[in-house]
């Protein structure tokens, strides 16, 4: 794409009268780069609370196919933001000024720039839950999770973001502004384009505002911990649970790698010597949870544990689960950069993805490091690698793409919950097949003839192949 021109850069001046508009070097530098990989530098960014500003903008953008990337926190761990074409970022973290609760109808009204933890805490305090946790949600933007369609924890019993979006209000890349679905939980009328632009990744348009669906809190919560010696047991155990009637609200799994470098980090009493340990969240009444603690604490010593845990003070949850927080700081030390993926597989799958990601390490002489929540199959595949050592590097961008392949040969797919962005755009039609990814193609050209909405992501460019080595 061609810079932005002087005269162009003073028209989109002239449109923002009440926000910032950043030309500087150092300035658009601040916005090059997410939390995956690639620096690419914008022409422009833009920060604006006035939803009527952005709408303008975007119609100058369509007549002068000038690229638009919505923008967060960039805590993007796939390259959603990045403005790969350059042209203009928009800076949406800045709208974090709506954030209400409404008790009558269960719902919560937020701007897009509203940070992911606050919706929690607001929701708290009513006794109320908005059940997506990303483990960025203390720094990630619900708009960004809007984008990507986040999940996290909670999703083995709660669903993910678009399973708790009712309403969206949205820039389209024509530059008008609409409203799709309500405050109602129930609503069929036409064509659920909620569902369409949540997970779309920026690609269909801008979201400005959004009418989240919440629940009411579980007045109560259990924690058991089990350690295994056998990585292959630990996933027998879930599928125990699983299939006993039991639905935790969390499953976690840490393996070997992950539980010595945590006790390397900052010692947990983690044994460094097992393979793999499991941590299961129940909630629910009271008398409930205690009850199926107590089931999994038995399904999880006929399977072989080495040892069941049940925390009983909140001091003691709270431990068993910083242990988890702290896999992702802690793996960082061993080697400076982290590529990490969310393959995600059918849980009855999970013990032979286990053992393929084995084989993936042993055949690519890699540090990988697995866990994440197990419950649902989406497991967190990171490799730790050192992105100066371009021969390691080499290695694992074929590791990468061979843990893709063996998700979509179980029957699972490329993410779970992180968006496919950049990193996973070539191997898109490897899932969809050509037919699939051609209707999406469909789609998104209808919506942007124009193609100005985050152009990059998603669908792969000719010849475009996974490049972690330059």
């Amino acid at each position: 794409m061609k810079p932005l021109t002087e005269k162009q850069l003073n028209e989109i001046r002239q449109i923002v009268q009440t926000g910032r508009v950043l030309t500087s070097e150092s300035d658009r530098f601040s916005y090059a780069y997410d939390a995956s990989f690639g620096t690419y530098l914008p022409d422009v960014v833009i920060q604006t609370k006035d939803v009527q500003e952005l709408a303008e903008l975007v119609k100058f953008a369509n007549r002068e196919l000038i690229p638009v990337y919505p923008r967060g926190q960039s805590t993007s761990l796939s390259g959603g933001p990045l403005p790969v074409k350059g042209g203009m970022v928009i800076d949406l973290s800045v709208m974090n000024d709506l954030l209400e609760i409404d008790e009558e109808d269960l719902v919560a009204i937020v701007s897009p720039g509203v940070l992911t933890a606050d919706i929690h805490k607001a929701a708290e305090k009513k006794g109320l839950m908005y059940p997506p946790d990303p483990s960025s949600s203390h720094v990630s933007t619900i708009g960004g999770n809007l984008a990507e369609n986040s999940g996290g924890p909670r999703g083995l019993k709660y669903g993910v973001t678009k399973d708790y979006v009712i309403g969206l209000e949205v820039i389209t890349p024509q530059g008008e502004i609409i409203r799709t679905g309500g405050r109602t939980v129930k609503n069929v009328t036409g064509y659920d384009l909620t569902k369409l632009i949540v997970g779309s990744e920026g690609t269909l348009g801008i979201i400005t505002k959004a009418i989240l669906r919440l629940i009411p809190k579980p007045p109560a919560s259990e924690t058991v911990m089990a350690i295994f010696d056998s990585l292959v047991d630990a996933g027998r155990a879930i599928s125990r649970i699983l299939t006993s009637g039991i639905l935790p609200a969390k499953m976690e799994l840490l393996d070997q790698a992950s539980m010595v470098a945590v006790e390397n980090y900052q010692p947990s009493g983690l044994p460094k010597d097992a393979e793999a340990l499991i941590l299961i969240e129940l909630d629910g009444h009271p008398i409930a949870v205690r009850d199926e603690a107590e089931q999994v604490f038995r399904v999880c010593r006929e399977i072989g544990a080495r040892e069941v845990r049940v925390p009983q003070t909140k001091e003691e949850k709270e431990q068993a689960w910083k242990a988890r927080k702290l896999v992702s700081p802690a793996i960082v030390r061993v080697k400076p950069t982290k590529i990490s993926e969310d393959a995600t597989v059918p849980r009855s799958k999970i013990p032979e993805m286990c053992r393929r990601l084995q084989e993936i390490k042993k055949k690519y002489n890699i540090d990988l490091v697995v866990f994440g929540h197990i419950g649902d199959g989406n497991l967190h595949p990171n490799i730790i690698a050192d992105k100066s050592d371009k021969e390691e590097m080499r290695r694992v961008e074929k590791a990468v793409a061979e843990i893709f392949e063996a998700a979509v040969e179980l029957g699972g797919t490329l993410s779970g919950e992180h968006g496919i962005g950049v990193m996973k755009a070539p191997f898109m039609e490897m899932e969809l097949g050509a037919a699939g990814l051609e209707m999406m193609k469909r789609i998104k050209q209808a919506w942007d003839p124009n193609n100005i909405m985050n152009p990059g992501k998603i669908f792969p460019e000719p010849g475009q192949k996974l490049v972690l080595s330059e």
